[in-house]
């Protein structure tokens, strides 16, 4: 019997489902990715806010992304954990809808910090003299609001629309997590509005970013290309590695697990589960990676903050001894 939409509905989260029963063993590699993407990410905030020689575009944007990837793992550990952790599969129609919510519109807002980091390093490169005019402080902090504001408004509409329908059908979904399009290919109902805005909101936000991605690495090449002295070049280049590897870390999963949910119908189904899980969880556990070992200050920086907190600890421990 199909529900109305105003009811609310129990769907059941799939983890990995070759695993059958023994979900729990993925538990330990699972916990361990969450607690690196946690410990590296703050450990970035905490670098980039106590270091006020780090206060320039380039780190704020960088801590801007460590922001969205500490949202998006917050996002999904809840379930991640309930299914791995403590067998519990099931989640109710609120809960399903707040974690798309957020999770698409914490994908949005990455997305954003990505181009808005493509458009630094375009003009760190091809217009270094005006770079400190050009993108002050200020100019990043609208940049951030921006990008939380069109991510936010892009994607308020998907749990409305997706409220109303009414779900006769098999209440399994395929992931470990609640996603627009998974969610609404099990509808009892039209679906053509969600699937359309669905497609617009991902063409406004990760078809327009890829976009702009494109042309700023585009005039990056061509200033690169330019450059006489070979240093320049691979001085140049450098700088951009790293957020190069963070656009293609987390565009590459998008785009297969868009055309496997909407081309291939007779793909493994674990294929699609693979690619979400890899897509939500692998940027804000490598990002930090990434980001500390191609970037000088950052790399500095963390070793510093160790070394001293060893020292700090092998003092009190000194310490302690002595007084005993």
């Amino acid at each position: 019997m199909a529900a109305p939409g105003n009811i609310s509905w129990t769907f059941i989260l799939t983890g990995i489902p070759d695993l059958g029963d023994n979900q729990e063993w993925f538990s330990i590699p699972m916990c361990l990715l969450y607690v690196t993407a946690f410990f590296g990410n703050f450990t970035i905030l905490i670098i980039i806010k106590s270091d006020r020689n780090l206060h320039q575009p380039m780190y704020l944007l960088l801590s801007l992304l460590a922001l969205t990837d500490v949202g998006v793992s917050l996002t999904t550990l809840p379930t991640m954990l309930s299914i791995f952790c403590f067998n519990y599969n099931q989640i109710y129609s609120e809960s399903c809808l707040a974690q798309m919510y957020f999770l698409h519109a914490f994908a949005a807002m990455e997305s954003g910090v990505l181009v808005a980091m493509a458009m630094d390093r375009l003009v760190a490169i091809c217009d270094p003299l005006r770079y400190a005019a050009i993108l002050t402080n200020s100019v990043i902090a609208k940049m951030g609001l921006v990008i939380g504001i069109r991510a936010v408004c892009v994607v308020f509409p998907i749990p409305f629309l997706t409220r109303r329908f009414p779900f006769c059908k098999s209440h399994v979904l395929s992931h470990s997590f609640c996603l627009h399009q998974d969610v609404i290919r099990l509808a009892c109902a039209d679906t053509t509005v969600n699937s359309v805005y669905g497609l617009v909101a991902v063409l406004m936000t990760k078809g327009i970013d890829s976009m702009f991605i494109l042309i700023s690495y585009g005039l990056i090449l061509g200033a690169v290309i330019r450059m006489k002295a070979n240093d320049a070049r691979v001085k140049a280049f450098r700088t951009c590695i790293a957020h190069i590897c963070a656009v293609l870390l987390l565009y590459i999963p998008l785009l297969g697990l868009s055309v496997l949910h909407r081309v291939d119908k007779h793909a493994n189904p674990l294929l699609p589960i693979i690619m979400a899980d890899i897509y939500l969880l692998l940027p804000p556990v490598i990002n930090p990676v990434i980001y500390c070992v191609n970037t000088k200050q950052i790399r500095r920086k963390m070793a510093q903050l160790f070394t001293r907190r060893k020292v700090v600890f092998h003092t009190n421990a000194t310490q302690s001894v002595n007084v005993h």
